[in-house]
């Protein structure tokens, strides 16, 4: 991903609210299965990392990324955005 693209994606980011929370359990199987189908469903997407989870933001995005095939679009504070290029005939983003 160019920094042009990933500018592109954090910029449409910033409207968006969080479709996931991540708590104390930090990544149990289930949500990373509730993430990869938001992320096949969406391509991009915005998760919070509650205060009561121990692990650091960065680690779970790194982890999230890894298993969902995806890419860390940027992680600010306790925010995580996601990206995963959807299939050719459900593609909802154009990347620059």
């Amino acid at each position: 991903m160019t920094t042009k693209q990933r500018a592109y994606l954090k910029s449409m980011a910033m409207t968006m609210e969080p479709v996931l929370q991540i708590g104390k359990n930090s990544l149990t199987p289930e949500m990373t299965k509730a993430c990869g189908e938001a992320l096949d469903a969406r391509e991009l997407i915005k998760i919070s990392v509650l205060q009561n989870c121990t692990d650091k933001p960065e680690k779970i995005a790194e982890i999230l990324a890894e298993r969902t095939h995806s890419q860390v679009v940027q992680v600010i504070g306790k925010k995580i955005v996601l990206y995963k290029e959807g299939k050719e005939e459900k593609k909802k983003i154009q990347l620059p």
